[in-house]
C-alpha cells in the first residue's frame, strides 16, 4: 500500500542501501559480459572537499547518463575517486595541528607530518562520497580510487620518467605564480583577480649622461609603475618602435632611480603608446609580460625579493652587478629582509623628495591573491620542473579537430583550440610535502637521476660516477651492498602539481600501467561531464596524457555545463552570502527534487540561476507522481505482465500509448544529445499534463464505472504508462522512482528486480493519428476554453455555453461522444452546433474549426474592453521603461551583470502578458 505523503528523508537512505546490497551499480556483472560498455570517469572532488551546487550539477548530469546507459543495457562502469588536494589537504592538517597545540610541520619534520595527514584522510576524508551518495550518485564505489594510492603513485612516477627521458619533462628558471605565505609555486586556477584601489606612480628615470631636473623633459623619462617597489630589479626601459616621441632615445640609457645601474631603453611592441606615458619599466623577474620582452632582448633577470616576498638586496650578485657604490645605494641596501609593501611606501617617498615623482593617481586595478592564503601572488623567478606542453598539445589538438573527441556544446572547441595553440610550459613542482614527491635524485655535484625508485636512481648514479671516474669499482661494489643505507644522493623536496596525477585519471583509475582487463574494456571512455573553468588545466591534460600513453584520446565526448548562479543571475560566493547548500536543500525537499531542478535547467550554454521556489515546484512534482500512482493503485491499476499497449482497443487508451511512445522518442533522443534540459522539459509534461491532468482525468468515469472490458483496458493500460513513467524518470528522480516501483508490485506482478537495472522503454509503433485527433481535440477546447475564462474573469461557478460552428461530421461525432466529460471539465452549460456563430460571441479557433462561446449576459463587453486596455497601457509603459534602461549603453556596462539579465527577464514577461491581452481585445472585438 502507498503511503498517503511522500517523505524524502525516509526513503532515500533506504533506498541507496538496496542499491548498493544489490551491487547495481557494479561494472562487469556477469549479466552484462556480453553488453557494449559504457564508462564515464567522475572529476575528482578534492577529499578535503563538501558538496556544493557545482558538484551537484556535474554529478547530477553524469548520473542520468550512467543510469541512462544502465537501463538500455550497457556494462556501465562509473568510475569514482578523490583527488588528494595538496595544498589544500597540507592546509587543513596544519591548521588542526595548530588548533591542537601540537608541534608544527617544521617541527616534525616530512616523514611525521605526512604521517599525520594520512591518519586525517582516514579519519576525515570520506566526507565528499558519503555526500554524493546522498545525491544520488551511481558510481562503481568498489572501484573508488584515490590519486595518492599506490597503483596511481605507480602511474605517475612512471609517467615522470618516461616523459624526461624523452625530453618532455625538464627543470627551467622561468616566473612561476608564487604564494609566499605558502611558500610554493600554484597554478593559474588557485589565483584569484582581486579588484584593488590603489595608485599609478609616474616615475621619472635620468637619461644616462644628462644633469637631471625635474622641470626639464629632456632629461628623463617618465614611465607608470602600480609596483614601485619592484623597479630595484628593473633592467630595461621598453617604448614602441612606432613612437615618434621616443625614437630618438632607443639604444641610449636611463639610470634606474635609488639604485644607480644604467638601463637600455629598448623598442618593443609590447609598450602601449596610449597607455600611461606610453613607456613601461622592464622587470623581468617580476612580470610575466616582462619576462617575455627580456628573453627577447636578452637581458638578464634582476630578482630582488625572497620566497616570503620579503626585499633581498645584500649580496644579491645579479642586483649589485654593474652598480656603482654610492650613499643613495646604502639606503637601499637597507631594505634588506623588508617586507615588500613597507619597502613601496619608503620608495615612494624617497622618490618625491629627489622630484622623481611625476605625479600618483589613483588606479584600481586587479592584482592576483591566492585563493587560499588571501595574499597577493608574486611572479618569482625560480627553479621548476617543467612539462614541454607544446610537443604534447600537437596531437591533442589534432584529435579534437578531427572530431575524434567532440565538444558539447561545440563552441567550447574554440576556446580549447586558443589555449592549446598558444600554450606555454607547464610548470608542475610544488614547494609542498603532501603529493607525489618528484622521483628525481641529485648527486654530489649536482647531477639530477631520474628513475622511478631510490634504487634505481642509486645504481644509474653509481654507474655513472664510476664510468667518469668518481668512484672506484670497489667503492661502487661496497655502495651497492650498502644501498640502503647510502647517502650518495639527495632526493628532490618537492612534490607534483596536483593536475599532474589527475591528467591521468582516465587511464591509472583503470590499472594502468599494467594491461588490464578493466583497461581493455573501458578505454577509452564515452564521455567527460565537467565545468568550462578546467577545460585547459584539466580536460587539456587528460587529452594530452592519453594520447602519448595510451595512443587513444581519452574520451568520445567531452560535455561542458555552466555555472550554477543564485537567482538573480549573480554568481555564488561566501562574501556574498548568496550560496545555496545543496545538501540542505536535500534535507528540505529531498535529492530528487534537486537533481530534476538542475537537470531542467542545465540548457546547453546558459549558466542556470537556482532559486529555493525552483526546487519547491520539483519537490511538488515528485508528490504528483506519488498521488498519480496512489490513484491508480486506489483504482486498482496493476500492473499485467502480458499486457501488449498496441492491442488496446478504447480510443483513450489508444490515444496515451500514442503520447507514451511520442514521450519516449523526446527523452532518449534529448539524453543521447546531451540536451538534458529537453529530455526533464519533456518528462515532466508526458507526466503533468498528459497523463496525470488529462489522461487520469478523461478514465475516472471509466475507472469508476461499472466493471467490464473498458475497465479492465483501462486499469491495465494505466499500470503500463505508469511503469514506463518510472522507468523514464528514474535517471532524473531514482529515488522516488525506485520506491514506487517496489512499492506499486504488492498489488500487481512481482517485479524482476530493482528499476535501476529495469530495461529503458522500448520505442514500438505506437503512433495512432486517429485516436490523438480525437483526445487532442478534446483536450484543446477544453483549454482554450479555460483560457478565455481565466482572460476576461470568468469563474469556474459560472457555466457558459459552446456552439460548434459547421463542425464536421467528425468534430459532431467527438462532441456528442464526449459530451459529458466536456460539460465537467469546461464547466459548459450546454453544446450546440449552428452554421454561424451567434451574435456577441467570442470565437476560438480550434483545429481549423470554429468554437464560439455566447458571453452577452455573462461579461460587460465595454467594462472587461476598459479593463484589458488599462491593464495593456500599464504593460506598455512597463516595457518602455525596461526599453529605456536597456537602451543606456551607461546602464548596461556599469549595472551587475544579475541586474541586467534581470531586466530582459521582465521585458520577457512583460511582451508575453502584451501578447496575451492582445489576443484578449481581438476576441472581445470578434464579439462585439
Amino acid at each position: 500500500m502507498i503511503d498517503k505523503t511522500y517523505q524524502p528523508s525516509a526513503v532515500e537512505g533506504r533506498i541507496y542501501a538496496k542499491w548498493e546490497e544489490a551491487g547495481a551499480f557494479r561494472a562487469g556483472r556477469p549479466q552484462r559480459r556480453d553488453a557494449r560498455p559504457y564508462c564515464i570517469v567522475i572529476p575528482p572532488p578534492n577529499v578535503t572537499g563538501s558538496l556544493h551546487m557545482g558538484h551537484a550539477l556535474n554529478n547530477t548530469l553524469q548520473d542520468v547518463l550512467v543510469r541512462f546507459e544502465r537501463m538500455r543495457g550497457r556494462d556501465v562502469l562509473w568510475q569514482p575517486g578523490t583527488d588528494h588536494a595538496g595544498i589544500a589537504t597540507q592546509m587543513v592538517v596544519e591548521r588542526q595541528l595548530m588548533e591542537r597545540q601540537e608541534p608544527g610541520r617544521r617541527a616534525l619534520g616530512r616523514e611525521r607530518f605526512l604521517e599525520k595527514v594520512w591518519a586525517w584522510k582516514a579519519e576525515s576524508g570520506g566526507a565528499i562520497t558519503q555526500q554524493l551518495k546522498r545525491l544520488g550518485a551511481s558510481c562503481d564505489w568498489s572501484r573508488e580510487r584515490f590519486t595518492m594510492d599506490e597503483g596511481l603513485s605507480r602511474a605517475v612516477r612512471k609517467v615522470f620518467v618516461e616523459l624526461y627521458r624523452a625530453g618532455l619533462i625538464y627543470k627551467d628558471k622561468r616566473l612561476v605564480n608564487w604564494d609566499p605565505k605558502l611558500g610554493t609555486a600554484i597554478s593559474d586556477l588557485e589565483v584569484q583577480q582581486v579588484e584593488v584601489k590603489g595608485h599609478l606612480w609616474h616615475i621619472r628615470y635620468p637619461l644616462a649622461g644628462a644633469r637631471f631636473d625635474p622641470d626639464d623633459p629632456s632629461t628623463f623619462i617618465t614611465v607608470a609603475t602600480t609596483r614601485p617597489e619592484t623597479m630595484l630589479g628593473d633592467v630595461a626601459v621598453a617604448v614602441h618602435p612606432d613612437d615618434e616621441r621616443y625614437r630618438h632615445l632607443v639604444g641610449k640609457h636611463a639610470i634606474l632611480p635609488l639604485v644607480g645601474r644604467r638601463i637600455p631603453i629598448i623598442a618593443d611592441e609590447y609598450s602601449d603608446p596610449e597607455k600611461g606615458t606610453g613607456a613601461v619599466k622592464i622587470t623581468p623577474a617580476h612580470d610575466f609580460n616582462d619576462f617575455e620582452v627580456g628573453r627577447r632582448h636578452d637581458l638578464p633577470p634582476v630578482n630582488v625579493l625572497d620566497a616570503a616576498a620579503h626585499l633581498n638586496l645584500a649580496g644579491n650578485e645579479a642586483f649589485l652587478r654593474e652598480v656603482p657604490a654610492s650613499a643613495e645605494l646604502d639606503q637601499t641596501l637597507a631594505y634588506h629582509g623588508r617586507d615588500r609593501f613597507a619597502v613601496r611606501k619608503e620608495i615612494v617617498q624617497r622618490l618625491e623628495a629627489a622630484g622623481m615623482l611625476a605625479k600618483a593617481e589613483p588606479h584600481t586595478h586587479a592584482v592576483p591573491h591566492g585563493d587560499r592564503s588571501a595574499v597577493v601572488i608574486e611572479p618569482f623567478l625560480t627553479d621548476q620542473w617543467y612539462v614541454d606542453a607544446k610537443t604534447l598539445a600537437a596531437p591533442a589538438i589534432a584529435a579534437v579537430r578531427s572530431g575524434r573527441t567532440v565538444f558539447v556544446p561545440r563552441n567550447w572547441e574554440a576556446t580549447y583550440f586558443n589555449w592549446m595553440e598558444n600554450i606555454q610550459p607547464w610548470c608542475i613542482s610544488r614547494q609542498l610535502w603532501w603529493g607525489h614527491q618528484i622521483p628525481a635524485w641529485y648527486g654530489p655535484d649536482g647531477k639530477v637521476f631520474v628513475a622511478e625508485s631510490e634504487a634505481e636512481a642509486l645504481s644509474d648514479a653509481i654507474n655513472h660516477y664510476v664510468a667518469n671516474g668518481t668512484i672506484s669499482g670497489d667503492a661502487a661494489a661496497e655502495m651497492r651492498r650498502q644501498a640502503s643505507k647510502s647517502t650518495l644522493l639527495t632526493r628532490d623536496e618537492d612534490v607534483l602539481d596536483t593536475w599532474f596525477s589527475s591528467a591521468l585519471w582516465p587511464f591509472s583509475t583503470l590499472g594502468w600501467p599494467d594491461d588490464t582487463p578493466e583497461l581493455k574494456r573501458y578505454y577509452p571512455t564515452d564521455a567527460l561531464v565537467t565545468g568550462f573553468d578546467i577545460i585547459f588545466f584539466w580536460v587539456a591534460r587528460m587529452m594530452m596524457m592519453g594520447l602519448y600513453f595510451m595512443a587513444d584520446a581519452p574520451f568520445h565526448t567531452v560535455y561542458i555545463h555552466a555555472l550554477v548562479r543564485d537567482e538573480r543571475g549573480a554568481k555564488m560566493s561566501k562574501s556574498k552570502g548568496n550560496v545555496i547548500d545543496p545538501l540542505e536543500l536535500i534535507d528540505e525537499y529531498g535529492a530528487d527534487a534537486l537533481r530534476f531542478t538542475l537537470a531542467a535547467m542545465a540548457a546547453q550554454g546558459r549558466d542556470i540561476k537556482l532559486s529555493t521556489q525552483r526546487v519547491e515546484g520539483y519537490r511538488n512534482f515528485a508528490t504528483k507522481l506519488w498521488n498519480a500512482c496512489r490513484f491508480a493503485e486506489i483504482n486498482h491499476c496493476a500492473t499485467v505482465p502480458s499486457f501488449d499497449p498496441a492491442s488496446v482497443k478504447e480510443t483513450l487508451n489508444r490515444w496515451i500509448a500514442h503520447e507514451t511512445g511520442k514521450a519516449v522518442r523526446e527523452i532518449t533522443e534529448a539524453i543521447e544529445a546531451y540536451k538534458f534540459n529537453e529530455a526533464a522539459g519533456a518528462a515532466y509534461r508526458f507526466v503533468w499534463n498528459i497523463f496525470c491532468d488529462w489522461y487520469l482525468e478523461l478514465a475516472k468515469p471509466v475507472l469508476q464505472g461499472a466493471d467490464g472490458g473498458a475497465k479492465d483496458e483501462t486499469r491495465a493500460m494505466t499500470a503500463w504508462v505508469r511503469d514506463e513513467i518510472l522507468k523514464l524518470l528514474h535517471p532524473f528522480t531514482p529515488f522516488v522512482t525506485e520506491e514506487l516501483w517496489q512499492v506499486t508490485a504488492q498489488a500487481g506482478a512481482a517485479r524482476e528486480g530493482l528499476l535501476a537495472l529495469a530495461p529503458w522503454p522500448k520505442q514500438p509503433a505506437l503512433d495512432d493519428l486517429e485516436a490523438e485527433a480525437e483526445i487532442g481535440w478534446i483536450i484543446d477546447l477544453v483549454t482554450a476554453i479555460r483560457s478565455v475564462r481565466a482572460e476576461m474573469n470568468i469563474t469556474m461557478a459560472t457555466e457558459i455555453p459552446v456552439v460548434l460552428v459547421a463542425a464536421s461530421p467528425a468534430t459532431q461525432a467527438r462532441a456528442k461522444r464526449w459530451a459529458d466529460t466536456m460539460r465537467r471539465l469546461a464547466r459548459l452549460s450546454e453544446i450546440s452546433f449552428a452554421p454561424r456563430p451567434p451574435q456577441g460571441a467570442v470565437q476560438l479557433i480550434v483545429r481549423g474549426e470554429i468554437a464560439a462561446l455566447p458571453l452577452k449576459g455573462v461579461i460587460d463587453f465595454a467594462a472587461e474592453k476598459a479593463r484589458l486596455e488599462k491593464e495593456m497601457a500599464r504593460v506598455k509603459s512597463d516595457i518602455a521603461r525596461i526599453d529605456a534602461k536597456l537602451g543606456n549603453a551607461d546602464f548596461v556596462a556599469r549595472a551587475p551583470e544579475d541586474v541586467v539579465e534581470g531586466e530582459r527577464e521582465k521585458r520577457e514577461e512583460a511582451e508575453t502578458r502584451r501578447l496575451k491581452i492582445d489576443e484578449a481585445l481581438a476576441r472581445l472585438k470578434g464579439a462585439a
